[in-house]
């Protein structure tokens, strides 16, 4: 991705996302796959907006993993359109987000390289979407191990906290350290380029504030998972600056205590705007539901913000959260059938607002 120099365009943006945001899948959709077969799922997609996808792949490709190259081509293309589409600041502003999946890709690695998975098991996981090219991609799938990778990622903005993660994970054998790792630094280094402003409501201020809102929830989701894993590990150790809602040392408290956080949440900035998501994060019997929750209350934080602020990143932002609900619960289902899961435990994985 180069940096495009050129007037800032987020009228014309947001217009094109507001289109794309209207085609994708809605609740009826998702009723209807879910009494599908993996078959009659990719014939489904064949007359959607998946066609050209299902079509190019369909020679190489069937079944489940038909649609898992699909979908991920789709997302990566659709990515794709919006930068083409934008310029100055907010070409700038999505380029920097969009590389949170060169996060994904190399937390999707170093998970398959933990559990001994294949290059071909894990590729169909990668998504071409953020700056990392095919081919570097694929030196990191035909890394060896999780050192090898970790070297490989010398050059990139993960590399100095993930050289000090390898250490933590080589004494504990636990893949946290390094999945955090790439988190914090993904998240540090979009902060970096957001940087500080004083001007309430400007573009630069209102992509902060969802960025605060985002890194508030990861790290919720990053210490209750530690906090159900059993792992002897420290919450606080794991998490990452430039929220609002939290400090390290009140999440850790609060993960053991689950009305208490919502609590906590309720009376934040975000309580009035999530009330409904909040609702369901109470009611939530398991870490999955819990995860959802949160995931639907990202989901209406980014629409709230693109209705009060039309004319900024924020409505961008709704749209790419909202594409990638849609292909994780595409996928989902998917995966659900291939595993011979009845219609109410699939529709226990999906997110939906």
């Amino acid at each position: 991705m180069s940096k495009s120099d050129r007037g800032s365009n987020p009228e014309y943006v947001n217009a094109r996302v507001r289109a794309r945001r209207a085609k994708l899948f809605g609740d009826e959709d998702y009723r209807k796959l879910v009494r599908m077969g993996p078959g009659e799922i990719a014939r489904y997609m064949e007359e959607t907006e998946y066609e050209a996808e299902m079509n190019a792949l369909g020679s190489r490709h069937s079944g489940v993993d038909l649609i898992e190259y699909a979908l991920n081509r789709n997302l990566a293309k659709n990515f794709e359109d919006v930068l083409e589409w934008a310029n100055g600041r907010i070409y700038n502003q999505i380029a920097a987000y969009l590389r949170k999946f060169d996060a994904w890709n190399v937390k999707t690695i170093l998970r398959g390289l933990y559990a001994d998975s294949s290059a071909e098991e894990v590729e169909p996981d990668l998504i071409g979407a953020g700056e990392f090219d095919e081919r570097f991609l694929q030196r990191l799938l035909e890394a060896q191990s999780i050192e090898d990778a970790v070297e490989l990622l010398e050059g990139t903005l993960f590399g100095p906290d993930l050289e000090v993660a390898f250490e933590e994970y080589q004494e504990s054998n636990v893949l946290v350290p390094l999945e955090n790792a790439v988190d914090r630094a993904f998240y540090e280094h979009l902060l970096d380029e957001v940087g500080t402003t004083d001007a309430v409501d400007s573009p630069s201020a209102l992509y902060l504030e969802f960025l605060q809102a985002e890194i508030d929830f990861r790290n919720v989701r990053n210490a209750l998972r530690l906090a159900r894993s059993g792992a002897d590990i420290d919450p606080s150790e794991y998490f990452i600056e430039g929220g609002r809602l939290f400090d390290a040392a009140e999440l850790t408290q609060l993960v053991s205590n689950t009305d208490e956080l919502v609590a906590r949440i309720r009376d934040s900035t975000y309580g009035s705007d999530l009330s409904a998501a909040l609702s369901e994060l109470e009611d939530a019997e398991s870490l999955i539901g819990f995860e959802h929750a949160l995931d639907a209350a990202l989901q209406e934080y980014a629409d709230h913000l693109s209705h009060v602020f039309p004319l900024s990143i924020c409505p961008v932002l709704a749209y790419l959260i909202a594409k990638e609900r849609e292909i994780d619960n595409i996928r989902a289902i998917a995966r659900g059938k291939e595993a011979g899961l009845n219609e109410e435990e699939i529709e226990a994985e999906l997110v939906t607002i």
